[in-house]
């Protein structure tokens, strides 16, 4: 079995309930000693610059720039669409740490494996 975890989330402010679910449920992989990767697709990926999540929170949840910092600390890692984050002409300069834009062979080889994942 393998020793990865993968969540992929496609949402930021528009739906902040599947956002931050999305860091907690990483973050209890990073916690566990899994090898844990967080892909941004779609809008999700506005989660990778700078500022942005400050502002999301869902009543009742973690802010989610706690959420995000609580699974960076354990270790994850965050990758970004690059397709996702070209469309929407965002700025690799504004990334958050732990964020690398990729792509789609990148998420492949990481799931190549048999790799649980998740999607929010």
């Amino acid at each position: 079995m393998p020793n990865r975890f993968c969540v992929t989330l496609r949402h930021a402010g528009d739906d902040a309930d599947a956002a931050t679910m999305a860091f907690i449920t990483a973050a209890a992989g990073a916690a566990s000693g899994k090898e844990t990767l967080v892909f941004l697709t779609l809008d999700g990926v506005h989660l990778s610059q700078r500022g942005v999540a400050e502002g999301i929170r869902e009543p009742g949840l973690l802010p989610l720039r706690e959420a995000m910092d609580r699974y960076l600390e354990a270790g994850g890692r965050i990758l970004v669409c690059g397709t996702c984050f070209k469309k929407r002409g965002l700025d690799e300069k504004s990334l958050i740490p732990g964020a690398a834009v990729g792509g789609a062979p990148a998420l492949v080889a990481f799931l190549s494996d048999g790799t649980p994942s998740v999607s929010f």
